[in-house]
């Protein structure tokens, strides 16, 4: 009899680990591969809270720019710099930086401007999304956070004024005077909230602005900028070596050259070479073309993968120290040796 029972006992722990290794598959977005212990894509564990909101607002701040007004309930707090992932109707997955107040509980607002050359996530939005339209976001992140400074300058261009206004707003409401606004935009007419931003002390600019004076900031200033890849890339170059910059981008920083390498799937037994005008996710599309990806400018996460041997260039925006130690987004990320293995 015990004997028996052994026997017994051992084929129904079998049994359940068959059926909980089915589940396992079934359940992978990799199918017929099984899934990781860890999920590796956006879709999984990296994922922000998500919530369902509703459109109640539609308005229009400026040429080209439509501003939502999000509604929904337990909406968690957030701090200015703060942004929100959208999930759009068609599975794209966008980030917008939140522009209202956060002392508005169940309430976000975030602007965007029409791109029409961009990859499809701001014409969906202002072609689908209006007034009763539910919709997902995920998040808020913070990864442009008003810090504790002595002074302040903050240069926004364009667009780029959604996600400093609410900084701008609390050292207002604060009553502190160590901090100063360029605000820059093709004409009055694209820039939305010109009119808070003068009214809150902002210097407005209509085309290049004059950046001489940031050659002559005191060391403790903390210089926040966010706009064009222009713009960015010439308030770098006006600072003074060694002064503290904070960037937020909207789109890719400009990939710098990067050679051809192989790249192993490991858990697919197949090996690849990514050329040098290729990014590693169109390869690996080519073998698994059901691997998620959403933004392809390395912001939204979704096409996040493990790796298991060689380095990594990364050119990301969106993980962190500890993430980058063992994966990549393979939408924008290469390699920095010969060789490349990721968990796939």
């Amino acid at each position: 009899m015990p004997r028996l029972r052994t026997v017994a006992l051992v084929a129904g722990t079998a049994l359940l680990a068959r059926r909980a290794l089915r589940r396992r598959i079934a359940a992978s977005p990799l199918w017929p591969m099984p899934a990781l212990e860890e999920p590796v894509s956006g879709r999984g564990g990296r994922r922000a809270s998500s919530h369902r909101v509703l459109v109640t607002e539609r308005t229009t701040p400026a040429e080209g720019v439509v501003q939502l007004r999000l509604e929904g309930a337990h909406l968690p707090r957030w701090e200015p710099g703060a942004h929100i992932d959208l999930v759009l109707p068609s599975g794209r997955v966008r980030q917008y930086s939140l522009c209202g107040d956060p002392e508005e509980t169940g309430t976000y607002t975030i602007a965007i401007r029409l791109v029409e050359d961009g990859h499809g996530g701001s014409r969906e939005v202002h072609e689908h999304l209006h007034e009763g339209t539910e919709v997902e976001i995920r998040g808020p992140r913070n990864r442009f956070p008003l810090a504790g400074s002595a002074s302040y300058v903050f240069l926004a261009g364009g667009i780029g004024i959604t996600p400093v206004l609410p900084m701008v707003r609390a050292l207002h409401a604060a009553g502190a005077t160590n901090w100063r606004l360029l605000y820059c935009g093709r004409d009055r007419a694209t820039m939305p909230y010109v009119d808070e931003a003068e009214e809150l002390g902002a210097t407005t600019v209509s085309g290049r602005p004059d950046l001489g004076f940031l050659a002559g900031l005191p060391a403790e200033t903390v210089v926040y900028c966010c706009g064009p890849q222009g713009l960015m890339d010439a308030v770098a170059a006006a600072l003074p070596e060694g002064r503290e910059l904070r960037l937020e981008r909207f789109t890719a920083a400009a990939a710098a050259p990067g050679g051809a390498f192989e790249l192993e799937l490991r858990r697919s037994g197949r090996t690849l070479t990514v050329p040098a005008g290729r990014s590693v996710l169109d390869a690996v599309r080519d073998e698994l073309p059901d691997v998620s990806y959403s933004c392809r400018q390395g912001f939204c996460g979704t096409c996040q993968q493990r790796v298991l041997e060689g380095g990594i260039d990364h050119r990301d925006e969106l993980l962190t120290d500890a993430e980058r130690s063992d994966s990549m987004l393979i939408c924008v990320s290469r390699c920095t040796s010969g060789r490349l293995v990721l968990d796939l």
